[in-house]
């Protein structure tokens, strides 16, 4: 079974520190939680530990998936992108695309090989961010970094 304390780690690398980016839809962030989301958070003093409570609280929904590179894998996409990380791996699940994490879901998960799937996901992840550069070309500027974290 995942655990949170594994995947964490990688989340808070991928997301960084304090950013303010005016291309950013996610608007002013830090280690990934953005004031879009939390309006009432002082997200220029949020303290790593907070953050690490909130993703526990409000994104970790992973314990159940047996591998866990795959179930960091899941979580990390779903930190950078919401309910679009699950439809994409419904997706390749070849199940209804809602967007929700559920047992059939992640039972789907576990009956596939995870080094197959995490490849599968990972090259889902590389066309999804390459069809949001080609839908918005401004976007381009976030698409490097995006590539490294979808090969992760």
């Amino acid at each position: 079974m995942a655990s949170f304390e594994l995947a964490i780690p990688t989340v808070l690398e991928n997301e960084g520190g304090y950013v303010n980016n005016p291309n950013d839809p996610g608007g002013e962030t830090r280690f990934g939680i953005s004031k879009r989301s939390y309006p009432r958070l002082d997200i220029k003093n949020l303290t790593r530990d907070e953050a690490i409570e909130i993703y526990r609280t409000d994104f970790w929904k992973f314990d159940g998936v047996n591998d866990q590179c795959l179930a960091t894998k899941i979580f990390d996409s779903y930190v950078n992108m919401g309910h679009t990380a699950i439809k994409l791996l419904q997706r390749l699940l070849g199940q209804a695309q809602d967007g929700a994490w559920g047992p059939n879901t992640q039972a789907a998960v576990n009956s596939r090989i995870p080094e197959l799937l995490l490849q599968n996901y990972r090259d889902a992840l590389v066309q999804h961010y390459q069809d949001i550069v080609d839908a918005n070309p401004a976007e381009h500027v976030f698409l490097v970094g995006w590539l490294i974290r979808a090969r992760q």
